[in-house]
């Protein structure tokens, strides 16, 4: 019966580190670690926020640009006003 009861606290205890429930426990219990891992994950997003924006306005504005070398009549006026502002506002 003890070497049953032994042979279950130590399949319990390989499952419980195998989850991180003892890393988990520490976080949940120590608030700076709490604060310090979340202010790290918001900047990381913000920065990741900012940059992707940035890439994808870059890819845009340079889609626009080819667009406007395919003089399409009606199009082409307004696509060469944004780019103009968008181009401006950078500078």
């Amino acid at each position: 019966m003890i070497k049953s009861l032994e042979e279950q606290l130590n399949k319990i205890n390989e499952t419980l580190q195998k989850s991180n429930i003892v890393e988990l426990s520490y976080i949940v219990g120590n608030k700076k670690e709490i604060l310090k891992r979340n202010l790290i994950a918001g900047i990381s997003r913000g920065i990741g926020i900012g940059i992707g924006i940035t890439i994808v306005t870059a890819i845009i504005v340079y889609i626009l640009q080819k667009l406007i070398l395919l003089n399409i009549p009606v199009i082409g006026d307004y696509i060469a006003d944004i780019v103009a502002i968008v181009e401006q506002d950078a500078h």
